[in-house]
Order: C-alpha cells, then sequence, then structure tokens
C-alpha cells in the first residue's frame, strides 16, 4: 500500500506522508542510519538528505500534531530495536535530540515509547548511561522552553509523568547496579536551589522523593531526603526577620493567640487562621518553602499508609541532625520531623524525643549542639499533642537528674551565676521549666505522675547557688512558680520583683545568637498552606490547663507576687555566693559584634512587652497568662 520507496532520496514530504506504512518507516530510518554510519568524507549527499529527514522528525523543538506525533512513534520504536546501530561518532545529532526531548511534550504512548527507547540505551554498555540518566532527571520538571499554555497542561499530568518516570528509572537500575549511584550525582548536580520558582522546586522535589518508594531508595540510604532537607532550611534561612515580626513592637506576637481566644464572638477556644495574621505575605522565600513542605508532607503521609515511615524516619533523623538542629534562624523546616513524628507517635514520636534528649546528654557532643537539642526538645515535648505526659515525665526526670547532678559539681562560691560558663545547665533548666507550664497540670491531676514529680530534685535545684531562676528568661520563671504554687510544689518562698523588664540581665548575658530567649523551635507555624498539616497535632498556649486555671479570684491575687526572682533581696538563695560576670575580652567583642543583631533579638523574647521605666514601678502590673507565642525560633549556629 501506499508510496513505494525508489530510492535514498526520498523527500520530507514523502516520509511525511500519511500513506506511509510502519514498516516503510521502519526501512527508511535504518537505512538513514546506516547511510551516516561511515567517514563524513564518504558520506553520499542522498544519505545525508535522509539523515537529517530523520532528524526532523525527532526534532525536541518541533510543534507536533496528531500525524507528526504517530510518525515519531514508529521511529522512536525503529530506533529502540536497532538500538546496536546507533553510535556516539556517527550518530551524536541523533542522540542530541533524543536525550534533549520532553516527556512532558507528548501524549501517553509517545512516551511509553521515548522511555523505552532511552531504557535500552542505557543497558548499552560504557555507552549511554550517564547520558540516559541526565534526561531522565532534566524531564522531573518540564522544560522550561514550552509555551505557558503547554507547560500549564503539562502539570495537569505530573502524577501520570512522574510514575512513567519512576518506572523506567527503576528498570534501568535492574538492567544496570551501578545506576542509583550515578544517579544520586545527577540529581544534586540537578537539584533546585533556593532562588528558583516556587513551581520547579516542588515538581522536581516531588518526582524525586518517589523514587523513595523504590529500591533506588532504599539503595541511596536517604540522601535523596537529606537534599530535601537541606534545600527546605536554605529558604527557611533565607527568610528575613523583618518579614515576620510585627510592626507594633509593644505587643508582641506572643500576645495574640490569647488575644485571639478573647476576641472569638462564639466564645469557642480557637485561633486566627494564619492567613488572617498576614505575616509573611508576599515573601518569595516564605511562599517556595510552604510549597514545598506540603509537597513533603504528602509523601511523608504516603509513606506511612504504605508502612515505609520507620525506614525513612531513620533518614530524616540523620538528616535533621545534620542540617536543621544547628541551623541560625531555622523557623519552619524543623517541622517536618514535628508532622512525621505525628504519623507514628508510638515509634517515630518517641525516637525523636529520646534522640534529642541524648543529645543533651551526652558530653562529647558540642555545647551549641546540646543547647539547640535541649530547645528543641522542650518546644517538641510541649506542643505536641501527640506526646503523652508519661513519656513527658520520663525525659524531665531525665533532665532534672542531669541539672541535679551538674549542681552538685559547682558548688564553688567564686564561680556562681556565669551564664556563659554554665550555659548547659541553665539551658537545660529552662527547658525543664517550659516544658512542666505546659503539662503541670495534667502530671498533677494523676497521682502516680504526681508522686513522680515530687521525687525529682526539684527543690535543691530551684535554691542551689547558680540560681536558675535569676538567669533563665523571666516569663518563663514567672509562669512556672505561677504554676508550682498553685501545685503547692514551692515549699520555700521566692522573693520577686516587677517584670517590666524584657529579661534579666543574666539571661541577656548570653549575648547574640545563644541568648535563652531564642530556644522554642516549634512555636505556632505561619506558613498558609502546610498550616493544615501542622494544626491539628499543634498544642497552643490557649488549650493549655494550667494548674491555677480554676482559682477564684481572690486566689489569683494570691499569685501576683509569682514573677521572678529579685535581683536585690536572694530570698531562698544562698548569700554566700556572690555573682560574677564574666569579663573576658572575648565576650567584650561578642558583644560589640552583635549590637545590630541586639535590637531585632530584643523584639523575639518570649517576654511579654512591657518595656521597664523606673516611675512605674510602684504601680506593677503583672501577665495573667503565659505568653502564647515564641517567635521566631532561632537555634544557634
Amino acid at each position: 500500500m501506499g508510496v513505494e520507496l525508489l530510492n535514498n532520496e526520498v523527500a520530507m514530504a514523502d516520509i511525511d506522508d500519511p500513506c506511509f506504512s510502519d514498516s516503510e518507516t521502519a526501512a527508511y530510518v535504518i537505512e538513514a542510519l546506516e547511510g551516516v554510519s561511515k567517514v563524513p568524507s564518504v558520506i553520499a549527499p542522498a544519505d545525508r538528505d535522509q539523515y537529517d529527514n530523520l532528524l526532523c522528525i525527532l526534532d525536541p523543538t518541533k510543534e507536533m500534531h496528531f500525524q507528526d506525533e504517530a510518525l515519531l512513534v514508529v521511529a522512536l520504536r525503529t530506533l529502540t530495536q536497532a538500538v546496536h546501530k546507533i553510535d556516539p561518532v556517527f550518530h551524536g545529532e541523533l542522540l542530541n535530540n533524543i536525550f534533549d526531548m520532553s516527556v512532558w511534550k507528548y501524549g501517553p504512548d509517545t512516551v511509553s515509547t521515548l522511555l523505552e527507547l532511552i531504557a535500552c540505551l542505557a543497558s548499552v554498555a560504557d555507552k549511554f548511561l550517564d547520558t540516559c540518566l541526565h534526561m531522565l532527571v532534566n524531564n522531573f520538571e518540564p522544560h522550561r522552553r514550552l509555551k505557558s499554555s503547554n507547560h500549564q497542561r503539562s502539570l495537569a499530568r505530573k502524577e501520570e509523568v512522574h510514575s512513567q518516570l519512576h518506572t523506567v528509572m527503576h528498570y534501568i537500575s535492574e538492567l544496570v547496579p551501578l545506576a542509583p549511584m550515578k544517579l544520586k550525582y545527577i540529581i544534586d548536580l540537578k537539584m533546585p536551589k533556593c532562588t528558583d520558582s516556587k513551581e520547579v522546586i516542588i515538581v522536581f522535589v516531588d518526582c524525586m522523593l518517589g523514587l523513595e518508594n523504590d529500591e533506588i531508595g532504599e539503595f541511596l540510604g536517604g540522601a535523596l531526603l537529606a537534599k530535601v532537607v537541606d534545600l527546605l532550611t536554605d529558604l527557611d534561612v533565607n527568610i528575613s526577620w523583618e518579614d515576620i515580626l510585627q510592626e507594633d513592637t509593644n505587643k508582641g506576637i506572643f500576645d495574640m493567640e490569647l488575644e485571639d481566644v478573647e476576641e472569638n464572638a462564639d466564645g469557642l477556644i480557637g485561633r486566627k487562621s494564619v492567613e488572617e495574621y498576614g505575616v509573611l505575605n508576599g515573601n518569595a522565600f516564605a511562599d517556595k518553602l510552604d510549597g514545598l513542605m506540603v509537597a513533603v508532607c504528602k509523601h511523608l503521609t504516603i509513606w506511612a499508609s504504605n508502612g515505609r515511615l520507620e525506614a525513612v524516619f531513620a533518614n530524616l533523623k540523620e538528616a535533621f541532625r545534620r542540617s536543621v538542629l544547628n541551623a541560625y534562624k531555622s523557623k519552619f523546616a524543623q517541622f517536618v520531623m514535628f508532622y512525621a513524628c505525628s504519623l507514628d507517635p508510638e515509634t517515630c514520636g518517641q525516637e525523636f524525643a529520646f534522640m534529642l534528649r541524648d543529645i543533651f546528654l551526652s558530653r562529647t557532643e558540642t555545647p551549641i549542639s546540646r543547647m539547640s537539642a535541649v530547645g528543641y526538645l522542650a518546644s517538641y515535648l510541649s506542643r505536641a499533642k501527640f506526646i503523652s505526659t508519661s513519656l513527658a515525665v520520663d525525659i524531665l526526670e531525665s533532665l532534672m537528674d542531669w541539672c541535679f547532678e551538674y549542681c552538685q559539681c559547682h558548688n564553688d562560691p567564686e564561680k556562681i551565676i556565669n551564664p556563659k560558663a554554665n550555659r548547659i545547665f541553665y539551658a537545660g533548666w529552662q527547658a525543664v521549666m517550659y516544658t512542666l507550664c505546659f503539662h503541670m497540670r495534667s502530671i498533677v491531676d494523676d497521682p502516680q505522675l504526681k508522686s513522680k514529680l515530687l521525687g525529682m530534685p526539684l527543690q535543691p535545684i530551684l535554691h542551689h547557688a547558680l540560681s536558675p531562676l535569676k538567669v533563665c528568661l523571666p516569663s518563663i520563671v514567672h509562669e512556672f512558680l505561677r504554676q508550682a504554687k498553685a501545685a503547692n510544689l514551692c515549699k520555700k518562698s521566692v522573693s520577686l520583683f516587677s517584670e517590666s523588664l524584657l529579661e534579666s540581665d543574666f539571661s541577656k548575658a548570653f549575648g547574640g545568637v545563644e541568648r535563652l530567649d531564642m530556644f522554642f523551635p516549634f512555636d505556632p507555624y505561619l506558613l498558609k498552606e502546610s498550616d493544615s498539616f501542622i494544626r491539628p497535632n499543634f498544642k497552643f498556649w490557649s488549650s493549655v490547663k494550667t494548674t491555677y486555671s480554676n482559682c477564684n479570684s481572690e486566689d489569683e491575687e494570691d499569685y501576683e507576687d509569682l514573677d521572678v526572682p529579685d535581683f536585690a533581696e536572694i530570698g531562698c538563695f544562698s548569700e554566700n555566693h556572690k555573682i560574677e560576670t564574666d569579663s573576658d575580652e572575648d565576650d567584650d567583642d561578642d558583644n560589640d559584634n552583635d549590637n545590630d543583631l541586639e535590637l531585632s533579638m530584643n523584639k523575639m523574647s518570649i517576654t511579654p512587652k512591657h518595656y521597664f521605666n523606673p516611675h512605674l514601678m510602684g504601680k506593677q502590673q503583672f501577665p495573667a497568662r503565659m505568653p502564647a507565642r515564641i517567635r521566631p525560633s532561632v537555634s544557634p549556629p
């Protein structure tokens, strides 16, 4: 049927003829390959023209109509069967066209045929594997040369295209055992940067994480997930404080959560949606991070449903420890761990808590890592709804035992209250108090847990000459003492004074990025799209039942003197210990270098914003409740 092939001078119009049979097209392709498989100087012009026509059929930039795509399918299928005839020396232009094709441009049948050819080329020993893998990774997201209309239609097929790519990569990995390692290297090269568009980042990462469901992910041992955590962290730290802090510096965001509850017209316990705050609106990095968090959380959900979460979580923990734990200004990336733990509280949730505890207790870890870990631990135990009170008590016991042992080893009156020298101790004790602020009521309501708490060395630590109540953040000290008194845990009186100061001189003595008020990384979440994954398992301060919540107004008056320890009147603390300031030159240098940073960091204190005024000392006003929000979250570098 149709046109008969008479010689190699067939015009392009002939090969495009709809009556041209598949067998004739296949013969044409073979002749075109063979015609140029020789030294260029001896190639006949007719053979060159035939080869050029083949290149035109496989032109990756060509607008394809139905007839063109049908011809392309036949050509690709023929090349698959004749893959042994393809030589990179003679057919370089043809290979370039093939490897530059976008699977997002064609229909499902064409894509299947193209990927079949790629798989066959990849299996040819020592020839095309690297180039084939590069081509597949390039197709994780649509080629940017596609017109915007085609681009949007292509994205609608994202799941279908990604599934086809995963299938062929799995097939190649079975044929060539070295393929996964080469694939890892190529993904490293092609990994999007935080400056790329949101669409590019999300589509690429979505395809990449799909490999974790395959043996490729198991073979690479979490390398793919680690790259995603790195990208999350890069996006996170590029969000500046100015995009988070409110313009009204006299009202901290910590108070907003409580105000939202008070303003609820229906009288329901609730909180404004993230959108209503208007925070981070228009911030490009926050928008990218938000979309990427959605993609990662969706994959975590899939892994939890198919039983792979526990294996993936082991890699996720390592990625968190390497990239996030000590990241300066990490505000949202850590919530990947929070969400993963919420999917499996019994295993993943406890493993994460134990990992943080062990880092803090380890003598081989750096001080920065230990302080970061205990800050994460306190914030996690306090904010995660899925963490049981009994687990919190067990970990509190470990922390308190360590603090008590530390106190026993530090009784030198000449070296007392040196915040920098004892920073790990103060970080640990602040973590204990903060966690108790969230859990104390549930602990004292359970006779067994209350008995366990009463057996802990709470009093010796509180009244030790290290004076942790003088160094830790005043707002936390205030809330802790208030609840402790209501629960009858404080057996000795504590002389207190006004909380008009934003923070104590000693908590400020940490200086720069190591201050205790930059301590709680699981603050309420501010990213709009991904908030739906975090909110159901997140405990807001407005929902916490305190030990004094059932007290009458007369009792409330009794608690108004529970603020912070009096720095003038020692009270329950030993008068034999003198406060020693750190006068090292290095500290002076640190203070000079951090002056600019200090101004913005003052806005980050979790202390309510009642600025100090000596004329108001006689008219003290105490906050009714603990600040609801700690933001922004910062871990020491």
